[in-house]
């Protein structure tokens, strides 16, 4: 199970060098994870909202088909407005489909914990999109990233880090507008963005419907999911 090979090693250090005191973090995390039945280890997907300033931190157990809500965490700021990112220090954060890996995790920011999202993606590079280092980190301040409190990136950076520790290629990280409910998606129907929204929203459906991420590619300038 990933609760005995990522929390402890033999001599009872942690397998990852933090640059805090991960002890007490990761007992947090054991006692909160284990009414869902997850660990520190097991797959980890992410989403955010930014009109709710939320990130959600979902997993799934090995060799289970469907994620679970097991964290919610509040963001103490994005930069911007609703709507993607357009170019290079328009300090706009970005919405769409992305993704963080090893080489993405900065575990020295000077924001206390970092992870790149890797913006731009296909879909950005595809409209000219530019911009770079937009990463999910603490310290609570946002010039174009999404900022949260030092213990929620804490938390989030242990269960990230060890997922991909353990295995996970990749963790993707969804970035949307808001909670895409027809009656929201009603309301923003004159919208420039809304083009761009209706297409996000076919994301979120396809996660909400199958309780599993999308993979995608871009075809015909907008992101086609399966």
């Amino acid at each position: 199970m990933a609760l005995m090979t990522l929390t402890a090693c033999v001599d009872g250090t942690l397998p990852f060098n933090f640059p805090f005191d991960a002890k007490p973090v990761m007992n947090r995390l054991n006692s909160d994870l284990k009414t869902s039945e997850v660990y520190v280890g097991d797959p980890v997907f992410i989403r955010i909202f930014k009109e709710e300033h939320i990130l959600e931190l979902w997993m799934k157990s090995q060799g289970a088909n469907r994620y679970k809500l097991v964290k919610s965490y509040p963001i103490c700021r994005w930069s911007g407005q609703l709507g993607p990112k357009y170019i290079e220090g328009d300090r706009q954060a970005p919405e769409g489909f992305y993704s963080t890996n090893l080489l993405s995790l900065n575990p020295n920011s000077r924001y206390h914990l970092s992870f790149n999202v890797n913006y731009p993606n296909e879909y950005d590079r595809q409209y000219g999109r530019t911009g770079s280092f937009i990463m999910v980190h603490g310290d609570c301040v946002s010039e174009g990233c999404y900022a949260m409190t030092d213990r929620g990136i804490e938390e989030i950076y242990i269960l990230v880090e060890s997922a991909l520790g353990a295995g996970q290629q990749e963790i993707p990280v969804h970035i949307f507008p808001f909670r895409m409910t027809p009656a929201r998606m009603m309301s923003v129907a004159n919208s420039p963005n809304y083009p761009f929204w209706k297409n996000l929203r076919e994301g979120y459906n396809y996660f909400e419907s199958r309780g599993y991420p999308p993979r995608w590619n871009v075809n015909y300038g907008e992101y086609d999911f399966y």
